[in-house]
Parts: structure tokens; sequence; C-alpha cells
């Protein structure tokens, strides 16, 4: 099959002293018309992959094939079929949201009428209001609208969300989800778990320049083999070790998360009543006790052994 996205033994090296590996040997296949999820830190490798893909670094060694292609023989006809939608996306403020898109739509041999391409990301009401008038989530849609206008088989959406009200997040699900299911592929970076879990089809959990996990959101949680997160706090002139609770019945794994301890469990109701009589028993006391369903946060800890907000040395970009 063609893959939209096809990274084989990719590798990007910064030279220095000594030089950093910043993506070590990645194999990657994204699906055609499926949304794929990137997942990690902030210096785990994912944005110098990504920019790979896109067109704007190149690899060290391995290759990455988009649609198909290669950007060292098909730059030009890539560029035709893929939209890219950046984290910033500085537009000129004195351009109305119209003219913006009918600038966009001219880098393009065919695409989109800049008025559907409006209506479809709900801006119908600005499309005459200049961009510098425009509310940060109504400007992220007009950057999301300037990498749909030329009707791309491939969509790249590096952070489409991050700093956006609810609703303006929400009103994006939409437009992302309006794509794929006409056809579109999406490569979507997040730093949102519950976005990813929503809106992916499957993703891939980086690390230190490595990919440490592929599959659906739902696998991915399903193999922690524990549904659950005991969250909890104590305090007293004693505390505990820090695998304080591994023992308990039902528990499957345990963390220390910021100044929670985290328990991973299969079944709460047996395994809560066991913790608070070993909390008792330790003569401690409990603070704060909460539960929750297991995310792809706890995914990326158990395979990454910390969370997605920690800098770890080795991390680069």
């Amino acid at each position: 099959m063609t893959y939209a996205i096809e990274c084989r033994q990719l590798t990007r090296t910064w030279p220095g002293n000594p030089p950093v590996e910043a993506v070590k040997g990645i194999d990657l296949q994204v699906e055609q018309g499926i949304c794929f999820g990137v997942l990690g830190p902030n210096g785990a490798g994912k944005t110098t992959t990504i920019e790979i893909c896109e067109g704007l670094q190149t690899a060290t060694s391995g290759e990455a094939l988009i649609l198909g292609m290669s950007w060292q023989t098909d730059a030009d006809r890539i560029r035709q079929q893929i939209g890219i939608s950046l984290q910033e996306t500085r537009l000129s403020e004195k351009l109305t949201v119209l003219e913006t898109l009918t600038l966009f739509r001219s880098f393009f041999h065919a695409g989109l009428d800049p008025v559907a391409v409006i209506d479809r990301v709900s801006l119908r009401e600005k499309m005459h209001a200049r961009i510098k008038t425009l509310s940060g989530g109504q400007k992220q849609r007009v950057a999301v609208a300037t990498a749909l206008v030329g009707n791309p088989q491939l969509l790249f959406l590096d952070e489409p969300t991050t700093g956006l009200d609810p609703q303006s997040r929400r009103d994006l699900w939409r437009v992302i989800t309006d794509f794929r299911e006409g056809g579109g592929t999406v490569l979507l970076t997040t730093h949102y778990m519950d976005e990813a879990e929503r809106l992916c089809d499957r993703v891939a959990i980086f690390d230190r320049g490595r990919i440490l996990a592929i599959d659906s959101p739902q696998n991915l949680i399903r193999g922690l083999g524990a549904e659950h997160v005991v969250a909890f706090t104590v305090t007293g002139s004693q505390q505990p070790a820090e695998d304080f609770g591994a023992g308990l019945p039902g528990v499957i794994a345990v963390r220390l998360e910021s100044h929670q301890r985290c328990l991973s469990v299969r079944e709460p109701h047996i395994a809560i009543p066991a913790l608070l009589d070993l909390i008792n028993r330790s003569g401690m006391q409990l603070s704060s006790l909460t539960t929750r369903q297991a995310t792809l946060e706890d995914v990326f800890v158990h395979f990454a052994g910390h969370g997605l907000n920690e800098v770890t040395e080795g991390n680069v970009r």
C-alpha cells in the first residue's frame, strides 16, 4: 500500500562537540485517511521528524516518503498536495480574512474556493475583517484555513489548539474531523491527551529521538493492564517510600507525579480499601485521594519513565 507518510531509518544529527542526535533511526508509517497523533515532551525529536516530513529540514540519513514521493525528486508535487499549519503562524495583519485566503489559494495549481474554506472554519461573519482585529482562536482558524485552501491530501497540524479557549478548541476539532471524514490524512502534534484520544486513530509516542510505541489510543491504554489511576497525598512525620503501595492487591504500578503518589490499578474498589488500611498502619494521615480513568499521559509515563512536561537529559527538539 502507499502510505501518506513513510519514514525509514530516519536520523538527524546536529553538528557539535559532541554531535547531538535529535532523531535516532525512526521507522514510521502513517496510513492514508486517518488522523495520526504525535505525542512527546519538548525535545523528544518529534518537531525535527515532522519538519523533515514537511520538507523544512533535511535528514542526515534515511528517507521520508510523502504520499509515495521523495522531497529530493518530487518537491513541487509534494507541496501541491500538502497543507501545513504551524503552532505560530504570522499572517499579514493588514489583510482581511478573504484576502489572506485568496493569497494562499494563489500558491496552488488547483484548490478550493476561499469563501467555501472560510465557511468551513466558521468565519463567514469575519470574512472582511482585518487579521489584526481577530481573537486568538479566530486567527488560529484562519491559519488552519490557509492549510486547507489548497485542497491537500495530507494536513500537518502542529499544536493547533494550544492556548485556545474550550469553544475554539471544539471548533477546530470539528474542522479536523470533517477533513479526515472527507478522505484526508492528518498528522497532528498535541500536548492535550484528551485531544489525542478524541481525534486520533493512531498515535506515536516520541522520547529522546526514538519512537517508544505506536498504536490506537485505546490499545495503548488497554496495554497498561490497569484502567484506573488512584492519586493520593499523605501527611505525617514519616513519608512513604518510593514504592509505597506496590504490593497491594490489584496495583500494577506506582509512581511519584508532582506532589502526588499514583497507583495504576485494575479494580479501585479493591485497591482503595487496602491503600487506606496501609496508610493507617504506617502512622500517616490521608490528605487527598482521587480516582480517574487511565489516559495517554499514563501510557507515556509507563514507556518513558517521566511525565510529558518533565525536561530530561538528552532531549533536544
